[in-house]
């Protein structure tokens, strides 16, 4: 630091000598003479003019980043015409004028009262003025100057990137290039060494090198190998003053990877593979792996495995994978415990690219023997064939043989085997199998327009074994029978022009019929077009075969009339080209329409022909209008009904009761008033006048009729009740009762006791029941039947 200040400060004084130098000669190299001049008189009298210099002003100096105590002189400005005596007044104007630059308006000196930095801004446009003091006048014409800032080394260098990343292929030759770094100096470059730079390798030798002036980094040892180190740090290091002492310096890290080249082959770790495989192993199935080590990577350590030999290779593949880079051993073909146990394979692993520049390094591959031994095992049955086809004529009776499937045990025993249809593929049970010769049979009649091909799945088993099972396919071709009759091959519709003439209407055909048969096209086509033997002779219409499975039908005659008839019905007869033929019998519909002059179809409706001859179009919008009529009155009619209000009183039928109903109480006599009220024998309907209606809430309190009283909790049963028949009898709103219905509570010390029946019912009663006869005639059936007991014993 003590180092950089002196070299700091020498540089200030050198800068401001050469400041000085370079004002002086730039004040005595640009001066001009001025637009004001004054004669002189020469020796002989004769008036000379001079020329007076001016003040024209080019650029000044100032060195950046002066830390110094006092302002620093930039320059004095200065005019011929100035004598010294004040008069003039130095204007200073333009970029940084009154805020960086400060001029003396007498002297003219001009200061940089800040510190400068050239890396923000190198130079300053400004304008001086010569005026005078008192009015302002200028005396000199403005002069226009550049103060530049004079740089310093006070930026070091920086790189363009903190950490560069390079490649560089492994093995390359020493000086091969791998990366140029870029450092840049904020200093002027024009000016001395400050950004002068030079590069220098701090970390990463003997590996790498640096070129001192153009940052680019080669390697430098031969060689390199990946597989040993595949990574390294450098740091490089730039510095200005061309790399002398007292420069500043800025440094960058760069990471270099050796990539990979294919310098290795592949080689197995060892010389021997032993696998194994079972007899019940299917083509596909992998058998084991053998893996060749390759320490490139990429596409550089991709490796492919072939047999090269061996008794096995036309039963053994090997295919590569690429994830593991291992090679896969699978099984091509079945192998036979019972035939050969033992298998050998010679593989080789090579690899996928090599690298011309390094063929030297000796083959790119390797080999490896596999031994391959087979293991015994139960193996399912197998079948003859890997699928059947069978032929069976459709409606062949049930009990036809469709075919025969056979399969056998591979095994040395040689176990029985036995048959089944696998009924999932043949759900309406059509087909059965003999379980021990595999004679497929017919259960049913088939119908090849249904279906024409039936596929279905024979199972075959051990009979010691049911798991050792095998399934093969079996399809089942219905061939066809000539049972299907041709029939048209849509619903077709003729229509005809009613005309007067006598004439067939013309030699186009009413309409072109075609045929479909379901059968095949055996016993399909051709069709043979034809009109029944008794209407052979139609006199209205004729049917004209095409010979090309079609047939026109043409009319015979002229003269059709809707009144006389509007529809004909012709039966046409279509065979086919079957063994045995069929045929059938189909209708032709034939419509008779009325036509324009040009044959155009108007109208086939025959009822609005009859009808414009019977009823006018008034008579039929009178009509129509009746019934609107009546369908208004019906829909008023039922919606009258459905507003009607129900009656506000409810009359329940159901309350009219014909018998006693009940005895449910009796009390405890005449003075008992605390148990029941005998009010509660009123009704409450009839005493208070109340009756309910449907759209009122019944309340549960009932005001009395006025003009009645209520009965008494004590009185005579005979007055009560003829009391409430009284009642009932005079009032018109009370409901129809036609008996009494309770008999609740007689009173406590009432003289004729209970009137129930509960208790005689079940025990002898030693009352004296002749008090009855004293009760007047209403009791007189009771006393008669209770009232003597002697007469009672004497009857029984």
């Amino acid at each position: 630091m003590k180092e950089n200040y002196c070299l700091q400060a020498a540089l200030v004084c050198l800068g401001m000598l050469c400041h000085s130098q370079a004002f002086a000669t730039d004040r005595r190299s640009h001066l001009r003479p001025s637009f004001h001049g004054h004669h002189e008189k020469g020796k002989e009298g004769q008036v000379l003019q001079r020329s007076k210099r001016g003040w024209v002003w080019n650029q000044f100096f100032v060195i950046e980043e002066y830390t110094g105590p006092d302002p620093v002189l930039v320059g004095r400005l200065h005019s011929d015409i100035d004598s010294g005596d004040g008069n003039i007044k130095y204007i200073l104007s333009g970029e940084g004028a009154g805020t960086i630059f400060v001029i003396d308006d007498k002297s003219g000196n001009i200061h940089a009262t800040k510190t400068l930095d050239r890396e923000e801004r190198a130079q300053y446009t400004l304008m001086a003025q010569a005026v005078d003091r008192d009015t302002n006048r200028p005396l000199e014409p403005p002069s226009e100057f550049i103060v530049k800032v004079q740089d310093i080394n006070d930026n070091p260098p920086e790189f363009l990137h903190e950490t560069y990343h390079a490649n560089v292929p492994e093995r390359s030759n020493v000086g091969t290039s791998v990366i140029q770094v870029t450092a840049s100096d904020a200093d002027d470059p024009t000016y001395g060494n400050s950004a002068k730079l030079v590069y220098s390798i701090l970390e990463g030798q003997p590996y790498f090198s640096v070129e001192a002036q153009t940052g680019i980094i080669r390697t430098a040892l031969p060689n390199m190998d990946r597989e040993a180190k595949e990574e390294y740090h450098v740091v490089i290091q730039a510095k200005d003053m061309g790399g002398h002492m007292g420069g500043l310096s800025g440094t960058t890290k760069v990471t270099i990877t050796l990539t990979d080249v294919n310098d290795n082959p592949p080689k197995f770790p060892q010389s021997v593979y032993q696998m194994s495989v079972s007899e019940a192993a299917v083509p596909g199935e992998e058998v084991g792996r053998v893996k060749a080590k390759d320490p490139d990577i990429g596409e550089n350590g991709l490796v492919t495995y072939n047999i090269v030999d061996g008794d096995g290779a036309e039963l053994f593949e090997i295919t590569t994978d690429y994830e593991t880079q291992e090679g896969v051993v699978k099984l091509k073909k079945p192998v036979d415990f019972e035939t050969k146990r033992a298998y050998s394979l010679k593989v080789e692993a090579a690899n996928v690219h090599i690298d011309p520049k390094f063929i030297s390094n000796g083959p790119f591959k390797d080999t490896v023997t596999v031994k391959i031994a087979v293991e015994d095992a139960d193996e399912p049955p197998m079948f003859l064939a890997p699928s059947y086809i069978h032929e069976v004529q459709e409606n062949a009776a049930p009990g036809t043989v469709v075919g025969r499937v056979h399969a056998k045990d591979p095994d040395a025993a040689n176990s029985p085997i036995r048959y089944s249809i696998d009924r999932h593929t043949d759900l309406d049970r059509f087909f059965t199998i003999n379980p021990e010769d595999g004679f497929i049979k017919t259960t049913k009649p088939l119908d090849r327009e249904e279906t024409a091909w039936l596929n279905i799945s024979v199972f075959a088993a051990e009979i010691h074994n049911r798991h050792q099972e095998a399934k093969v396919p079996v399809a089942i071709r219905v061939l066809d029978v000539n049972d299907n009759a041709p029939k048209f091959a849509a619903p077709y519709e003729g229509f005809i022009c009613e005309s007067d003439q006598t004439k067939p209407h013309s030699n186009q055909p009413i309409v072109t019929i075609s045929a479909d048969d379901k059968d095949d096209t055996a016993n399909g086509p051709r069709f043979i077009f034809s009109l029944p033997p008794e209407i052979i002779h139609n006199p209205n219409f004729t049917v004209r075969d095409n010979r090309d499975n079609t047939a026109g039908v043409y009319a015979r005659r002229g003269g059709f009339s809707r009144q006389k008839q509007d529809l004909y019905l012709l039966p046409i007869v279509i065979s086919d080209g079957g063994i045995p033929p069929m045929s059938s019998t189909n209708t032709l519909t034939i419509k008779v329409c009325g036509c324009d002059v040009n044959g155009a179809l108007l109208s086939c409706n025959a009822e609005a022909y009859i009808l414009n001859a019977g009823l006018s179009t008034g008579a039929l919008i009178a009509i129509l209008a009746c019934i609107v009529i009546l369908l208004v009155i019906v829909v008023l009619f039922v919606t009258l009904r459905r507003q009607k209000k129900e009656p506000l009183i409810v009359f329940e039928e159901e309350d009219v009761r014909e018998n006693i109903i009940t005895y449910d109480d009796e009390g405890g006599g005449e003075e008992d008033t605390e148990a029941f009220d005998i009010a509660t024998l009123q009704n409450p309907d009839g005493i208070n006048g109340f009756i309910p209606r449907k759209d009122i809430k019944p309340e549960y309190q009932y005001m009395p009729r006025p003009g009645l009283r209520p009965a008494p909790n004590s009185v005579d049963v005979d007055d009560f009740i003829n009391t409430r028949i009284q009642e009932a009898d005079n009032d018109p709103t009370a409901p129809p009762y036609d008996s009494i219905q309770i008999y609740g509570y007689e009173g406590r010390g009432s003289v004729a006791g209970s009137l129930s029946s509960l208790e005689s019912a079940t025990t002898d009663s030693d009352l004296d029941y002749d008090y009855l006869q004293n009760w007047g005639p209403r009791f007189k059936k009771l006393a008669d039947l209770y009232g003597s007991k002697d007469t009672f014993d004497d009857d029984s």
